[in-house]
């Protein structure tokens, strides 16, 4: 575990990390040791998983949901208009390993009096401008689950380079041995190292092991993505057909390699009748962004006080209130990210279906 968060922070330029059972956990841990409680308010961006949001439920905190752009990145002008008194903190996604721009986010957040914090679970070494993601914010929390590029199978971690906040993640999640070895006993809140807060959110032994073995190939399997994925905008044989490859949200491909879908090219084609064509033609990984969505269409987040105590006043959402977010939705499909030399005929197989598709748009309607 210690070997792990060692690396992290070396990887990531930071002071602290500490290890979570899982990417929820992490943000849960890192909202706590934020300080956002009951009453506060957290922008969010609409368009994410859901877990980005739903920590803040159990803090007594309301997530405040933000419209985006046409890349899928936090509009700002729609989050100035959100900006109450009460708000706290705005948190920046990398959605499939998109950076949002990070210098006009700074200077937002500075600009308003607010805290940044980093989701980064689709963008593990990531840059912008040359920084990695997850070291602009007061603090950072990132998935380590299934296909993300740095996997434990299950976990996630919090990186901060805030002494308090290291703390307060400690105290949240862990507990005797550690926070009693790693919060100084001069630090007003050490009293409560045996116990911290009661939860137990540390990640286990192997996941930790698991994740470690992979740290030093990132760097090579991103660049490999990278390259997988302008492969297949720039050079598999869809590149540049109307309607079916256009450019995706984000060259990095970090994640998942998101590609934008033009039915007006395809003679007003819905996507998913384009879908089910493209998987007739055995590209099966082929698919919509599912559970990440415009988390206005959750029912939790249209009726929270159903789940959740203390929520039943909270109104839900107007059915128009993002409109960029769920045109990105309904516009996006997605691949896999091949990045092996030898993956590249999957590339060539999932593109040659592609266009055969979007060829044979006129059939389909």
């Amino acid at each position: 575990m210690a070997d792990l968060e060692d690396s992290l922070t070396s990887c990531l330029g930071v002071r602290y990390v500490v290890t979570t059972c899982t990417g929820t956990a992490a943000l849960h841990s890192m909202y706590a040791a934020a300080g956002v409680g009951p009453g506060d308010q957290v922008i969010v961006p609409v368009l994410t998983f859901h877990a980005t949001a739903t920590p803040l439920f159990h803090l007594g905190a309301h997530p405040v949901l933000a419209d985006v752009d046409d890349r899928g990145r936090l509009d700002l002008d729609d989050d100035a208009r959100r900006v109450t008194a009460r708000t706290k903190a705005v948190v920046a996604v990398y959605l499939w390993g998109l950076p949002e721009d990070m210098d006009t986010l700074v200077s937002f957040a500075d600009g308003h009096g607010l805290m940044l914090l980093e989701d980064g679970s689709h963008a593990h070494g990531v840059t912008f401008n040359g920084r990695r993601t997850g070291t602009f914010g007061t603090a950072a929390a990132f998935s380590l689950s299934g296909p993300k590029p740095l996997s434990a199978g299950e976990g996630g971690f919090v990186a901060t380079d805030d002494s308090e906040l290291y703390y307060r993640v400690l105290l949240h999640g862990q507990y005797n041995k550690r926070c009693r070895r790693e919060i100084p006993s001069s630090y007003p809140l050490a009293r409560f190292a045996v116990t911290g807060m009661g939860l137990k959110l540390r990640m286990h032994p192997l996941a930790a092991a698991l994740a470690r073995a992979q740290l030093p190939r990132l760097d090579g399997y991103l660049t490999g993505r990278v390259h997988g994925g302008a492969y297949v905008r720039g050079h598999g044989r869809c590149a540049g057909h109307p309607g079916a490859a256009r450019a995706g949200l984000h060259p990095a491909a970090g994640y998942a390699l998101p590609l934008r879908y033009e039915p007006a090219e395809l003679g007003g084609l819905p996507l998913e009748r384009f879908l089910d064509a493209v998987h007739a033609e055995g590209a099966t990984e082929t698919d919509r962004p599912g559970s990440t969505c415009p988390l206005s269409d959750h029912p939790l987040f249209q009726a929270p006080g159903a789940l959740l105590p203390g929520y039943a006043d909270q109104p839900g959402p107007a059915d128009d209130d993002f409109p960029m977010a769920e045109h990105v939705h309904a516009t996006t499909f997605k691949l896999p990210v091949w990045h092996r030399e030898e993956d590249i005929h999957l590339a060539d197989a999932y593109t040659a279906a592609i266009t055969k598709v979007a060829t044979r748009a006129k059939d389909l309607l």
